[in-house]
């Protein structure tokens, strides 16, 4: 079982559409997997077709400030093999909360150790999709991963943005989570028209080398919809571009599996 953080402290990326449509794509395969929505906004959850107004007890809110536990709060989804733990706006109010608690970044990493030491849930994969900050959530989630996939849209400050990320990245290493690795680099948005778009990824694979997946995502207009109908692209529209690029980023992400699992 493998926890992965979908993170980049940029808005706008396709974080959520990336643990969406991963997640669903892992799902069909028979692969057992567990959503984790760590972001207030809570789009994640919507996204796979659930409500983010619901009681905060029964969201990840309710883990972290200690009112409830994992296993009476995972919801199943519409979709088979897929769990979510589901998020709201409450969540934001966490932060100043736990102010006096010196292992506040622990809190999630200890629920979890618990919940998967305790309970005959077998998943292959948790992802928790972070918010669109360095803050204490994205912190929490870096703390109990084993590895991170980051989405970096092909646009002018995109590299700028990573740079900031990796620094954050080594720092928890140092003092927090010492096994924390990165899974890879996704590159979303990609506009084939656009000249800044090749060059981006030039600049993202001359610099994290084969941490860059092959697959890029393109711009695509069934993305954007898919999540207004509170299902993942892949059932949306299966044959848009959009669909085949996450098959295909899954293709690659399960063969970079096996081979971790190989090598290990």
């Amino acid at each position: 079982m493998k926890i992965i953080s979908i993170i980049n402290q940029k808005g706008g990326v396709g974080k959520t559409t990336t643990v969406i449509n991963l997640a669903s794509a892992l799902s069909q395969q028979g692969k057992k997997i567990l959503v984790i929505d760590l972001d207030p906004q809570g789009n994640a959850t919507t996204g796979l077709g659930l409500s983010n107004t619901g009681q905060s007890d029964q969201t990840i809110y309710g883990i972290l400030n200690g009112t409830t536990s994992i296993s009476e709060v995972i919801k199943k989804t519409k979709f088979e093999n897929l769990d979510l733990i589901t998020s709201n706006v409450d969540l934001s109010g966490l932060e100043v909360e736990t102010a006096g608690d010196s292992d506040r970044a622990f809190i999630l990493k200890g629920k979890l150790t618990a919940y998967l030491n305790d309970s005959k849930a077998i998943y292959d994969y948790i992802l928790i999709d972070c918010p669109p900050s360095l803050s204490l959530l994205t912190v929490m989630a870096l703390v109990s991963s084993n590895s991170l996939l980051v989405p970096l849209q092909t646009e002018f400050f995109a590299l700028e943005g990573l740079t900031q990320l990796m620094k954050t990245i080594e720092r928890i290493k140092v003092s927090l989570n010492p096994e924390l690795k990165i899974q890879g680099i996704l590159l979303t948005m990609y506009d084939r028209r656009n000249k800044l778009s090749s060059q981006v990824e030039q600049e993202a694979r001359d610099y994290f080398k084969e941490k860059v997946y092959q697959t890029v995502i393109p711009r695509n207009v069934r993305l954007s919809e898919a999540p207004s109908h509170g299902v993942p692209v892949l059932i949306y529209d299966k044959s848009c571009p959009g669909s085949k690029s996450y098959y295909s980023f899954t293709d690659e992400f399960m063969s970079q599996e096996s081979k971790i699992g190989s090598a290990a």
